[in-house]
């Protein structure tokens, strides 16, 4: 994204907003962004008028903090024009204080000023209908003419601006040309035993509501989460030439729309929620993506992204990298097969997980032990 366009403001001068509230909605070319207030204090002055499109870090307002005095600072004085004599406004010629010359031409009568205009203008001076005194053409007679003229061609219509689905197709091209371009990826891949995540898992959703049952990717999202808390060097950002680790995790989730291309929200603070908790996050989630009404945190604050095409019967995906994170994971389909225990080979549902990751931040030993970390995590589905 480069630039958004102010939609309306929730909030006037003189409200009080505290972290966390909608104080403004943005356009932009993936969705409608509500914009987040990320201080407490007093809204100052409103800086955007709805309706401006701005560059993104563009100052949409000043929020005055709590405990916050503004120092007063005194009017903008005007500076004053140096003095000069005063200048009369020129006097306008009319009929009657000056004479109109004009001049012979066939039968036409026409001032010099007229005839100038009309050669300047394209103007057949023998088409125009005199009003001036005696039939003389005037200059506001050329002027009409031309106006007219004008008027009698339609204009060209101009040219469709491109929907919303062509912008989210050219923003995601920028940025995976930009990934691909600028990130050294490698690739890796395991298979994980998903038998004992979904035999928990449908104990599990026996004792809930339909409401309040778990779908298996919440499994896959909070395994990702708390396997973050280990390898940290995959919750980052590429930020000037060097690696930022981040302190929170914040999941994304590739979601696709139903008017086609994708978009990447976060879930936030991921390994902190109960299975519960997130499941109704991640409904809500999706729900807003599709509807194109997300928040400014939950698009600019993932900190690592999860994709998966299982439902489209892929089986494997190695994702592009959404920068300026510095790691991806996949997940296909859950399907069934050979799988060996305990010396025998039986049928088992089994799950591939990928890991895209960045070669400036980690190397592969360090993306394989974060894979069968994940792998671990998903044998111990109640401890999720």
């Amino acid at each position: 994204m480069t630039a958004g366009t102010l939609q309306a403001w929730r909030k006037k001068p003189g409200d009080y907003v505290k972290r966390g509230d909608i104080i403004a909605d943005v356009e932009t070319d993936k969705a409608d962004v509500e914009v987040e207030v990320f201080t407490s204090g007093v809204l100052e002055k409103i800086l955007v008028q709805p309706g401006t499109k701005c560059p993104v870090g563009t100052v949409l307002a000043i929020i005055r903090q709590d405990g916050e005095v503004l120092p007063k600072t005194a009017p903008t004085k005007v500076a004053e024009a140096p003095s000069a004599p005063a200048i009369a406004p020129p006097v306008p010629v009319t009929a009657t204080s000056a004479p109109t010359l004009t001049h012979e031409e066939g039968r036409l009568r026409i001032s010099p000023l007229a005839k100038k205009l009309a050669e300047e203008l394209g103007i057949d001076p023998a088409s125009v209908t005199p009003t001036g005194p005696g039939g003389r053409i005037t200059r506001e007679d050329i002027e009409h003419a031309a106006q007219a003229r004008k008027a009698a061609v339609p204009s060209p219509a101009p040219a469709a601006a491109p929907d919303r689905a062509a912008r989210m197709r050219q923003a995601i091209a920028a940025a995976m040309a930009r990934s691909k371009r600028e990130i050294p990826h490698y690739y890796l891949s395991t298979t994980i035993d998903f038998h004992r995540a979904l035999t928990w898992l449908n104990e599990e959703n026996v004792k809930r509501t339909v409401e309040d049952r778990l779908l298996y990717g919440i499994l896959l999202v909070k395994a990702v989460a708390l396997a973050l808390r280990e390898q940290r060097e995959f919750n980052a950002v590429w930020s000037d030439g060097q690696v930022v680790l981040k302190p929170e995790i914040h999941v994304g989730i590739a979601i696709s729309l139903r008017g086609g291309g994708l978009i990447a929200p976060a879930l936030l603070n991921t390994d902190q929620k109960p299975l519960g908790e997130l499941m109704k996050e991640f409904r809500d989630l999706v729900q807003r993506a599709r509807a194109g009404s997300l928040r400014s945190s939950e698009l600019s604050d993932s900190t690592i992204t999860i994709t998966s095409l299982g439902e489209q019967g892929v089986e494997g995906i190695f994702g592009i990298i959404y920068p300026p994170q510095v790691a991806l994971v996949g997940f296909g389909k859950v399907h069934q097969g050979p799988w060996s225990v305990e010396g025998g080979v039986v049928s088992r549902p089994l799950i591939t997980a990928s890991l895209s990751a960045d070669h400036r931040v980690s190397d592969g030993h360090r993306g394989g032990v974060f894979l069968n970390t994940i792998a671990r995590l998903l044998q111990e589905p109640e401890k999720l």
